[in-house]
């Protein structure tokens, strides 16, 4: 990295504007190296995060330029914050990365211009799904090149047409929030997010036009203001007071965060709302149909994404959802990221896939068949590597057949 004014690019602010205080709370311990997938990737101290915080500091003080090393050290973060749960100090590195990203992006030196062009797409639902249908055409004439969709994490098959969700009438006691990509390629895993939420007895409704996309890859690439405007409509997708049930664990952590991205009463509020489908049913589990000696056919590694366990801290609740009907086995990698990160692997696709490789070693010692995700990215980006992945909400379906019953 060049140090001082001589590799400022011109227009570009050298002052991040961070908190003092989130800087100093990490005293540089070391402790979170370990959980740290891109520092066990690559053994560098710029790949860590109290490296990475260490430039933060150095750029507030003028002692190094926002030069492209600089630029690279923040994007080659994957915003797993599995630093979080192991740091004592409480450091918020999460906060502090979006911040820096977010004057990288102001600057022009965020987000590279076709991923702000394929962001720009999340707000408008309907040319996702048009799009994904003329994706899921060119896949079965063979246009798309498999080693690119196993590289980039497409699904096998984007489906062309999509089962068609219905929202009960009336006042409903939750809403299931389907999100943007999701919904146009896992709408499979809402319909039985669905079929479950209603076997306990509940009433579901559906987003309102405007609840599709809840900004968290705009948050992590730094468009600030693009988040906090999908923000705004999301909450105006989900009236009254009842329950915002998320089945994608960076849907919900987003959603979670609304409060902080818009500081805001009402924001505030409409995140208190908001629960992963495992909190939910958890909640709820008296309420669920009983197995009736029945077993998933499979054993299942549970595979925490890192939105669920790192952010939600919301991880525990899906192992005491599934364990009336599977069997279950823990990973031994300490819940490590498995390098999709929202579009992490298109941005960093090498490393993306030397971090995935230690997750799926980790899934293979496991003896297990089957992976339970609980996040559509995680789910794709291990489907890519040959394994065989189910969501949380697909297991419990599949052994109460509420499928099939439905159908």
């Amino acid at each position: 990295m060049v140090s001082g004014a001589a590799g400022e690019k011109a227009g570009v602010a050298r002052v991040l504007g961070l908190d003092d205080d989130l800087l100093a709370a990490c005293v540089s311990c070391g402790l979170c190296l370990p959980h740290c997938p891109t520092y066990r990737a690559t053994e560098e101290e710029s790949a860590s995060p109290r490296g990475r915080i260490t430039l933060m500091r150095a750029a507030e003080k003028g002692e190094v330029a926002i030069d492209d090393d600089f630029v690279d050290f923040m994007q080659r973060c994957v915003m797993c914050r599995g630093c979080e749960t192991a740091c004592p100090s409480g450091v918020q590195f999460g906060a502090l990365m979006e911040g820096t990203r977010t004057v990288l992006a102001a600057s022009g030196h965020g987000a590279p211009r076709v991923l702000r062009w394929g962001l720009s797409i999340l707000r408008h639902h309907r040319t996702i799904v048009l799009g994904s249908r003329v994706l899921g055409v060119a896949q079965r004439f063979h246009l798309v090149p498999t080693s690119l969709a196993a590289r980039v994490g497409l699904p096998a098959r984007i489906p062309l047409r999509r089962e068609r969700l219905r929202a009960d009438e009336g006042l409903v006691d939750a809403w299931l929030f389907t999100g943007c990509v999701m919904d146009a390629w896992q709408r499979d895993v809402h319909a039985a997010a669905l079929r479950v939420m209603r076997a306990t007895g509940a009433t579901v409704g559906l987003p309102l036009r405007g609840g599709e996309c809840c900004g968290a890859l705009h948050a992590h690439a730094g468009l600030h203001e693009g988040a906090q405007a999908l923000a705004r409509r999301v909450m105006g997708a989900f009236p009254g007071e009842g329950a915002i049930v998320v089945d994608s664990a960076g849907c919900g952590a987003a959603l979670k965060d609304y409060g902080r991205l818009l500081g805001t009463p009402e924001a505030m509020s409409f995140s208190r709302r908001v629960l992963d489908i495992g909190e939910w049913l958890a909640s709820r589990l008296d309420r669920l149909p009983r197995a009736e000696g029945r077993r998933y056919p499979h054993v299942v590694a549970v595979q925490d994404p890192c939105h669920l366990r790192h952010v939600q801290r919301a991880h525990l609740p899906v192992r005491t959802v599934l364990a009336p009907y599977a069997d279950l086995v823990e990973l031994d990698d300490d819940g490590r990221c498995c390098g999709a990160g929202g579009s992490y692997q298109v941005t960093q696709p090498e490393l993306a896939e030397v971090i995935r490789a230690q997750k799926v070693d980790a899934i293979q010692r496991s003896g297990a068949a089957v992976v339970s995700s609980g996040n559509p990215g995680c789910a794709m980006w291990l489907e890519a590597a040959g394994l065989r992945v189910r969501h949380p909400v697909q297991v419990i379906d599949d052994v109460l057949q509420l499928g099939a019953v439905s159908a």
